[in-house]
């Protein structure tokens, strides 16, 4: 009597080449992805500064319906958060923006002259942008 043996077992895996193929397709597509999210990560920032300056504005006005003045250049912006000790001191203060009001999408002061250099007559609101420094191409303002 003849014993029948059974067929060796089909092995089916894949070999260490498609798998490095698999891996290196992944690695590319996160990386296109990383640098997709970076771009929108940066016009993120961009736009919530935007938005605070123009917040920060409405304050600024609401201030000076209240006090007939903007805050002065001593005074600064600060004057929105606390109530300002030097003259003119404001008659109806009322605070009109929290401390992180204040703050960049990076974290950094934003910035107030009254008088405003790109606002003649005016006041300027601006953040020194991604770089940190002030009058440069990056910089985002009420102008």
């Amino acid at each position: 009597m003849k014993t029948r043996t059974a067929p060796p077992p089909h092995h089916s895996a894949f070999t260490l080449l498609e798998m490095m193929i698999v891996l290196l397709i992944i690695a590319l597509i996160l990386g296109s992805v990383a640098v997709m999210v970076q771009g929108f990560s940066k016009d993120a920032e961009d736009v919530a500064t935007r938005a605070k300056i123009k917040a920060l504005e409405s304050a600024l006005t609401s201030y000076k319906i209240s006090n007939l003045v903007y805050p002065t250049q001593p005074q600064g912006i600060e004057a929105l958060v606390t109530r300002p000790t030097a003259d003119p001191k404001p008659r109806r203060w009322t605070q009109l923006i929290k401390q992180d009001g204040l703050l960049d999408a990076w974290g950094r002061k934003i910035l107030y002259r009254n008088p405003g250099t790109h606002n003649a007559g005016g006041y300027d609101v601006f953040s020194s942008g991604p770089d940190g420094l002030e009058n440069t191409a990056d910089d985002i303002g009420n102008w």
